[in-house]
């Protein structure tokens, strides 16, 4: 499921990641990696803010669009 369907105040699992090279290295420097786990704290016209390892991060669409959690 794309994370931008995924509900709200749950804790989820990273499963795939479809991004370039560079948005990959990007990511995985704020601990968006495969197998993480993060929580969607919000979410307005497909931007959300995660919790993941402590941090509070927002995400534009464009990125969460290419972010599938199981």
């Amino acid at each position: 499921m794309p994370l931008t369907i995924a509900p709200i105040n749950q804790e989820l699992t990273i499963r795939k990641m479809f991004t370039d090279a560079k948005l990959r290295k990007h990511l995985s420097s704020l601990g968006i990696t495969v197998n993480s786990k993060l929580t969607i704290l919000s979410q307005s016209k497909g931007n959300i803010v995660v919790f993941i390892k402590g941090t509070r991060i927002a995400l534009d669409r464009d990125v969460v669009k290419n972010i599938f959690i199981g």
